[in-house]
């Protein structure tokens, strides 16, 4: 049984790769920092493609933790558990589909 630590990695690794290939996600988060740059003083198109990626990677953990918390209210426990962890990560991973069919079309084009 992997500890939590190698869980919540998994849980931040689907979700730069969610951040960075979902399709879907990425003209919003895009949009958003573009229309925040000015505020920021960002002139860096890298920079503004990268905040727009860890975004979307920030979004994925967020909608995938309320499934887990959720789950921790719904079972009565008062701290998180190795079963919520497990709930957060099946979350991330169905957030992440999108992302993993687009990668891979990418990569055996």
């Amino acid at each position: 049984m992997p500890g939590r630590s190698s869980i919540i990695l998994a849980i931040a690794g689907l979700a730069l790769i969610n951040g960075l290939f979902n399709p879907l996600l990425l003209p919003q988060t895009s949009a958003a920092i573009i229309l925040l740059a000015p505020g920021l003083l960002l002139r860096s198109a890298p920079l503004i493609a990268f905040l727009a990626y860890l975004l979307g990677a920030g979004v994925t953990v967020v909608l995938a933790g309320l499934p887990a918390a959720l789950f921790e209210r719904l079972a009565g426990h008062d701290h998180t558990t190795y079963g919520s962890y497990l709930v957060w990560l099946c979350a991330t991973a169905i957030l992440s589909l999108p992302a993993a069919a687009f990668a891979a079309a990418l990569l055996l084009r």
